[in-house]
């Protein structure tokens, strides 16, 4: 059995274990592949082994992946930064984004989301720990981005998605963790259709799911470490 098939079933027992613990059913906690600089043929072996779901940052390299892979009933998700001059693309070839945190990034995919294309799933990014390098909302910005983004034609929000302040301190990933879901609760009790909270990683997936995550966005747990050629990222 390959690595990637072994970590698959690695990763769905603490998924399983996670859930049980929270008293939850496995079933509500949708695993999220991040492939981001992985190849075309590690996707594909994933999915062989059932993997539906796969999270990419960098647009041109997704891109690239989805004509190979193109025979694949893939589920894409876009959750890396969107810059303005790639909405269009990022709205004509993904499924799911995950990192809207300004109206003016929803209206130019609402815009740009091709007529015969399904209603694109969209989550508001949340800087939980506001955190000035990383991009999002802020927490008490959430409810009025939600209010906009919602009226918006051919998107369908969906949920929310943080990436808490990276920390080996239980404790405060806990509480990072805690707050996303009182948001996501509150915004529900605004906008019922709100189903997907999308939280934690390889390094606190399990308390992610203890604290109602509905998705979790596993890399490195399923791939490996990450190699960058030439210490270079890709675009």
């Amino acid at each position: 059995m390959s690595s990637i098939a072994e970590n698959f079933k690695s990763v769905g027992r603490l998924i399983n274990q996670a859930a049980q613990h929270a008293h939850r059913a496995p079933e509500e906690i949708t695993l999220l592949a991040v492939s981001k600089t992985r190849s075309s043929d590690e996707l594909r072996e994933l999915y062989q082994h059932g993997q539906r779901h796969f999270g990419e940052n960098y647009l041109q390299e997704s891109l690239e992946k989805k004509e190979k892979l193109h025979d694949l009933a893939i589920i894409w998700h876009f959750i890396g930064p969107i810059q303005s001059n790639k909405t269009r693309a990022i709205a004509e070839n993904f499924d799911w984004i995950h990192s809207v945190d300004r109206l003016k990034i929803a209206q130019r995919l609402s815009e740009q989301r091709p007529n015969h294309l399904p209603p694109l799933n969209i989550c508001l990014q949340i800087n939980i720990s506001s955190e000035a390098s990383k991009s999002g909302c802020l927490p008490n910005e959430a409810e009025a981005l939600l209010l906009q983004v919602a009226n918006l034609p051919h998107l369908s929000v969906r949920g929310l998605m943080a990436i808490p302040e990276a920390t080996d301190d239980i404790a405060k990933q806990q509480v990072a963790l805690a707050q996303m879901q009182s948001i996501f609760i509150s915004l529900k009790n605004i906008h019922p259709e709100l189903d997907t909270l999308s939280m934690g990683m390889s390094g606190d997936m399990q308390i992610a799911i203890q604290e109602g995550a509905t998705m979790v966005r596993i890399g490195t747990a399923l791939f490996g470490p990450r190699q960058y050629p030439n210490s270079k990222k890709p675009t």
